[in-house]
């Protein structure tokens, strides 16, 4: 195939849609949904792979939805995915007045950018001689509504509190050989080809002391409240025998504290997480936090319940791709800068656990202004927040499956992890000890 007439058709076919791709960003931006919950956003994705002609599965890990470019083909399968969730904000103005969710967090960018790419193939489908496309619309990247998330758990309706996590277990990546996405930022002459993050482990913690008379009888309880507190003081001390290439964070909060101030206080419970650069990382940190809190508990004459949920993974862009990434980039928009993020950011994405088991990237683009999760978050570009990616990750992948998928072949073969997609599961299971 004549990758340049090819980029050229998808670009142009991308250029052609672009209202109807800015008002599909648009409505999925005005209906802002939380993870697992997104309905608008899946309905919005399957009228338009309807539109296009493109089978699709529904309903996979409750709200994902993924459609091939092609039933059958010969060759690597390359995945562009689109986070369909809002993230909490009720500052934010265009937020939802009952739930406090706003797309203050640019995922209707990537949503639109998945779908918009999708437009782009559905032209030159039949020119496609080698490989496949998945267009991949994903559901809960952000870590939030823990209690509601573990309850769905409990019912045994996911195993994963996100969502990319979840479709891991379920199997729909098993056909996919690499994956990509591009992610909003706030700078906007900026393209970030490559970029690294840590991973986590979430904790809920609960502390059961016995109640008394707080100013009668104090001596007959035993106080969860300085329990807990304690562990903060322990936690807060152990800091200095983590390592600093690690990047540990360790953040917790109290969120229940007792229930009246003349009772001593009986069931504290905390939350918090352990953030780590590696795997192994995290898991000695989060061991050393265990054992903090579990003696802090036997100091006070406390019981203490340890419960650790599945974070994310830690994000490492698969360099090999990136390049090829930063290549379409530099050529499709000479004006902005193109850099690649070497050092570790303190935030958290579960991409990295599609990382984990396939070459992966996650970009960065501009198109937004002000901080993101914030009351002031806005679009300001349609062009970079929507069509950019597009464009970008569709030429991309053009370059990847040309000559018999020369390139990707190239960049699986080098891919270098012990996990794959089938053996997803024992990667948490190790890291919770379990």
């Amino acid at each position: 195939m004549d990758k340049e007439m090819l980029k050229k058709k998808v670009c142009d076919a991308i250029d052609a849609n672009r209202e109807k791709i800015y008002e599909i960003g648009h409505s999925i931006y005005t209906r802002p949904e939380l993870g697992y919950k997104e309905k608008f956003a899946n309905e919005t994705v399957k009228k338009t792979f309807d539109a296009l002609g493109l089978k699709y599965e529904d309903g996979i890990g409750i709200t994902g939805v993924k459609a091939k470019l092609k039933d059958n083909a010969e060759g690597p399968n390359i995945a562009i995915m689109g986070e369909l969730d809002a993230v909490v904000c009720p500052d934010h103005p265009d937020a939802d007045p009952i739930t406090g969710a706003a797309h203050c967090c640019g995922h209707f960018g990537q949503i639109t950018a998945m779908l918009a790419a999708a437009m782009g193939f559905a032209t030159i489908k039949d020119e496609i001689d080698f490989g496949n496309v998945t267009f991949f619309a994903v559901p809960a990247e952000e870590c939030v509504e823990i209690e509601y998330r573990k309850g769905l758990i409990d019912e045994k309706k996911i195993k994963y509190l996100g969502g990319k996590q979840e479709l891991i277990h379920l199997g729909a990546y098993d056909d996919i050989d690499m994956a990509m996405m591009v992610h909003g930022t706030e700078k906007e002459d900026f393209i970030n080809c490559s970029s690294r993050n840590v991973g986590f482990i979430a904790k809920n913690i609960k502390f059961i002391g016995k109640e008394a008379h707080a100013g009668g009888a104090p001596w007959n309880g035993v106080n969860a409240l300085n329990a807990a507190s304690l562990s903060l003081m322990a936690i807060n001390s152990i800091r200095e025998t983590l390592k600093d290439q690690d990047c540990i964070r360790i953040h917790p909060i109290i969120t229940k504290g007792g229930t009246l101030v003349n009772i001593v206080p009986d069931d504290v419970r905390m939350e918090m997480y352990v953030r780590g650069a590696t795997i192994e990382a995290i898991k000695d940190a989060n061991a050393k936090v265990n054992r903090a809190i579990k003696g802090c508990a036997y100091a006070i004459g406390c019981e203490v319940v340890i419960d650790d949920l599945p974070g994310y993974l830690p994000v490492a862009d698969n360099l090999d791709l990136a390049k090829v990434f930063e290549s379409n980039a530099k050529v499709l928009y000479p004006q902005c800068k193109t850099t690649n993020q070497t050092e570790i950011s303190g935030g958290s994405s579960d991409v990295g656990d599609v990382m984990t088991i396939m070459p992966c990237i996650q970009g960065g683009i501009g198109g937004f202004k002000n901080a993101f999760h914030t009351k002031n978050f806005r679009l300001n570009d349609e062009d970079l927040a929507f069509i950019a990616p597009a464009k970008i990750m569709a030429c991309t992948i053009i370059d990847l499956l040309a000559d018999n998928g020369t390139k990707a072949k190239e960049i699986i073969d080098n891919f270098n992890s012990p996990y794959t997609s089938k053996n997803y599961d024992s990667i948490w299971e190790d890291i919770m000890g379990k």
